[in-house]
């Protein structure tokens, strides 16, 4: 046997590496799952989170009735064992409404911030690779950012029409801009370490180092800002909706039935109060969980 081939040979064989690795990745989730957990307000925005999407994914099974079935006898009434949030203006089960407008936040949302989080990131990536590109892209960005986001939401509505899909890709222009620039510094800083300069050292081609070295490791800045798109994408939603640029009606919206609640507020405060606090709650929890997945994902906390 040759004894200086075996010494040089740390471990005994490859399955020995391997189980080592497995038991190291088991040990770094363990810590990691423990470090989130120690985070309470954390935790509270994840089970307010899960409950939402839980709500949105069952809507048809947790309403009770159709959103859209009117019963004009029984209009505007207040919360009861019938109607536990009360009827709106055209007696439209109010908890129907809240429920699967519920649905219709949780996928503008969650789309938003895919899309967003899609295009910043790979805009941000071939910003930060070529310096006219990056002057070009960033000047867009820049000019985007410039207009208030209400505005250039409503702007785009006006042109597209109304329609969930045309609202998506409204909030996905609003919000893209700032994942851009993101994805971007996270990249500029990525691409100076050693790593990476080795890689290149070695003959690496640019898009092996660009897709497989330095967009995995600006992943976790970026998915956290996702979770802050996804929440301020419910309140603009409900925003484009109450000014009535958003899903249009009958379709069931918190911002709609805020808006039908608004000239009813003092004698239906239920069309308000309930929307209203079902759209606070979901933002909280996600910020909340935004909050802990930041804390989480930062190396300088870990």
């Amino acid at each position: 046997m040759d004894t200086a081939t075996d010494a040089t040979l740390p471990f005994s064989s490859k399955e020995e590496l391997d189980s080592i690795r497995k038991r190291l990745v088991k040990e770094q989730r363990e810590i990691a799952y423990r470090k989130f957990m120690r985070n309470k307000q954390s935790v509270v925005g994840l089970a307010i989170v899960a409950v939402v999407l839980f709500i949105a994914v069952f809507a048809p099974l947790i309403g009770r009735t159709s959103p859209t079935t009117a019963d004009v006898a029984h209009r505007l009434e207040a919360p009861s064992a019938t109607h536990w949030f009360g009827t709106d203006a055209l007696g439209r089960d109010v908890y129907s409404r809240v429920i699967y407008g519920t649905r219709i936040s949780m996928i503008v949302g969650i789309s938003v911030g895919l899309i967003s989080g899609i295009l910043g990131m790979i805009i941000g990536l071939y910003a930060s690779t070529n310096a006219v590109l990056d002057n070009v892209l960033m000047r867009i960005c820049d000019g985007l950012k410039a207009i208030p986001s209400i505005l250039l939401a409503i702007f785009l509505m006006t042109v597209l029409g109304a329609d969930i899909k045309n609202v998506i890709i409204s909030l996905a222009v609003v919000n893209t801009p700032n994942m851009a620039r993101l994805a971007r510094s996270a990249a500029l800083v990525t691409r100076e370490q050693t790593y990476v300069e080795a890689m290149r050292a070695l003959g690496a081609k640019s898009g092996r180092i660009l897709w497989g070295h330095i967009a995995p490791n600006i992943l976790s800045p970026v998915i956290v800002q996702m979770t802050f798109v996804f929440a301020s994408s419910i309140i603009t939603e409900a925003a484009l909706s109450f000014l009535g640029a958003g899903v249009p009606p009958p379709a069931p919206s918190w911002g709609s039935i805020l808006s039908e609640g608004r000239s009813v507020i003092y004698t239906a405060w239920w069309m308000i109060a309930f929307p209203g606090v079902f759209t606070a709650l979901s933002v909280l929890g996600l910020n909340l969980f935004g909050d802990g997945l930041r804390d989480l994902l930062d190396p300088l906390t870990n």
